[in-house]
């Protein structure tokens, strides 16, 4: 690879992680074709960037952006792909639920909302982590909860208001009807 290669490589690199907030690096290393193309599609349906990258270059624009990556350059080993995503458990999952069949891919390092994971070991705590759409689907469910109980309440209580005021109606006036009084003639109309 030329130095104007490497310069391009890096470059684009860099566009990558530009605005990620999430960054993954992982080892795909022992992956044939097939099952690196099966990773890359899921990747793909779960909108994660993949890049399979040489650990050099990546540390070398890791170091040319305003965010200190330092702590992960020392995973920087072997065969590695740089995962970007937009939902911060997603390459985790993605990684977890693809060694369900496979014993790699594994997890190098993280990079999530300005706090470094180094190690394979760190996958279970990742994956566990909830994306912002499961957090406020949470906070909805809760706020929600105490609004349906008493809207439930309210009318639980209305209906049964209601039973209750026809038993006391039914209670105090008997449905019994009395026809009303008929007029009687007066003296006059029956003079003529």
């Amino acid at each position: 690879m030329t130095k104007e290669e490497k310069v391009l490589v890096i470059q684009e690199i860099k566009g990558l992680l530009q605005d990620a907030n999430i960054v993954y690096v992982a080892d795909l290393e022992g992956m044939n074709a097939q099952k690196s193309s099966d990773f890359r599609r899921q990747a793909f349906k779960n909108n994660i960037a993949v890049k399979v990258v040489k650990n050099t270059l990546l540390q070398k624009a890791m170091e040319q952006m305003d965010v200190d990556f330092s702590e992960m350059y020392s995973s920087f080993k072997g065969n590695s792909a740089l995962m970007i995503a937009d939902t911060a458990n997603a390459p985790a999952k993605l990684i977890k639920e693809f060694r369900k069949k496979e014993a790699t891919p594994a997890l190098k390092a993280a990079y999530l909302q300005e706090t470094i994971y180094i190690g394979d070991n760190n996958l279970e705590t990742l994956a566990n982590i909830k994306s912002k759409e499961e957090m406020l689907g949470e906070i909805i469910g809760l706020l929600q909860s105490p609004i349906q109980r008493l809207v439930s309440a309210l009318q639980n209580k209305a209906e049964a208001a209601g039973t209750v005021a026809e038993e006391v109606v039914a209670e105090i006036a008997p449905v019994e009807e009395t026809p009303a009084p008929e007029a009687t003639e007066t003296p006059e109309a029956s003079a003529e």
